[in-house]
């Protein structure tokens, strides 16, 4: 459990460090442009790591059978890169961070409590609060400087 911890911890500093990669190569290409280098780099990566290390192959899958709703995700991902590449380099790393993990937070309580009907406990509850206050309290220590 601690090594799915940590490899949990280690994605969130990629994404971070992605996040502001992108946002300095959106400032010089645009974010659209930024998040299309971004996917292409991805789908290169992923087909080498793929191909060498479980010797894939396009046949292997029937994309007949996979819902067409299924493919969202590729839609959302890309759409939350070219987001993420125009907020970041306008709110800042932490501030854009911040914001993105509070609509995470917010939406998987959302949606656990409207689709598979589990009540937001106490300790979700005040996570959230504690995210929501923390946004409040750096919004407020930027505005005053």
């Amino acid at each position: 459990m601690l090594s799915l911890i940590f490899v949990a911890f280690l994605n969130g500093i990629f994404i971070a460090a992605t996040r502001t990669i992108n946002g300095q190569l959106s400032v010089s290409i645009g974010s659209f442009g930024a998040s299309l280098w971004n996917h292409i780099g991805g789908f290169f990566l992923l087909t080498v790591v793929l191909t060498l290390l479980s010797s894939w192959q396009w046949n292997e899958w029937d994309f007949d059978s996979i819902p067409a709703a299924a493919y969202m995700g590729g839609v959302f991902g890309a759409l939350f890169v070219a987001v993420s590449s125009y907020i970041f380099p306008k709110l800042g790393a932490m501030n854009a961070a911040i914001l993105v993990i509070a609509g995470q937070m917010l939406s998987a309580v959302l949606l656990d409590w409207l689709y598979q009907g589990i009540t937001p406990g106490l300790v979700k509850i005040v996570g959230v609060l504690f995210v929501l206050v923390g946004i409040y309290l750096t919004r407020k220590t930027t505005e005053s400087k």
